[in-house]
């Protein structure tokens, strides 16, 4: 046997698809790594900063209290009207349920002032969801 007959009987073909796709799938990856190498590059640069926020990470304390922020006085009677929304709810009262009622009543701009009460701290959370009017 020799040639062509040789090859496919000693499954040749099969060794060389083999051979041919781990080959291609080696360059492959070669030009995956090459391509994304300046990341891990920049990754070691910087590993200080990196390991800097690990370490702090668990030491910061975040405050979510909000700054007093005075409400704008175009925004009073909007309040007034919130605040007897709210008096037809139980308190302490959902904000969703407070959104829905104001937009069925056609209050204008329900969500803008729904911020500006929460940042004026006009209504304060009750630290279970729900929300009350800060008298």
């Amino acid at each position: 046997m020799k040639g062509l007959e040789a090859i496919a009987f000693h499954n040749g073909w099969a060794i060389s698809a083999v051979g041919i796709s781990i080959v291609f799938t080696g360059l492959t990856l070669l030009a995956l790594i090459i391509s994304q190498l300046h990341k891990v590059l920049k990754l070691w640069d910087e590993r200080g900063i990196y390991y800097e926020r690990l370490k702090n990470m668990g030491q910061k304390e975040e405050t979510t209290a909000m700054p007093d922020f005075p409400l704008p006085q175009n925004m009073e009677e909007s309040a007034r009207q919130f605040k007897l929304l709210t008096e037809r709810m139980e308190d302490p009262f959902s904000l969703p349920e407070l959104l829905k009622l104001s937009e069925k009543c056609g209050l204008s701009h329900p969500h803008s002032t729904m911020n500006a009460l929460l940042r004026s701290k006009r209504i304060v959370p009750d630290g279970k969801g729900y929300f009350h009017w800060n008298e």
